[in-house]
């Protein structure tokens, strides 16, 4: 599949895969917990990002686009730990940790290249 060069389109892509994939889960009190904390998590990478874009200053995007790069780790944590206790559900959770990554990774490339 090729993914949105758009980094908005991209990361809301993303946090309504994350949705969708809690969706799936079993109705377990730890899947409901983490999985509310993945919605959270996934959702703040793209609107942070947003208004990173909508810069007051160069030092309003940085400190945006670091909180979307720490809600991509976020992601990344809450994905592993739902993916740990629901293996059953790999072909929708790998995808997922793959994307957290290269989210992370594309945001701390903007970070270093800004800074």
């Amino acid at each position: 599949m090729n993914k949105p060069f758009d980094l908005e389109k991209r990361t809301y892509l993303f946090a309504r895969d994350c949705r969708l994939f809690v969706k799936k889960l079993p109705k377990t009190i730890s899947n409901m917990e983490d999985g509310k904390q993945l919605v959270r998590s996934s959702g703040s990478i793209g609107a942070n990002y947003i208004e990173a874009n909508e810069k007051l200053g160069d030092k309003d995007f940085l400190f945006r686009a670091k909180i979307s790069r720490k809600e991509a780790k976020e992601s990344k944590y809450w994905i592993r730990l739902l993916q740990d206790l629901n293996p059953e559900l790999n072909e929708f959770s790998i995808p997922l940790l793959e994307e957290a990554e290269e989210l992370r990774k594309i945001l701390s490339t903007i970070i270093t290249k800004s800074s």
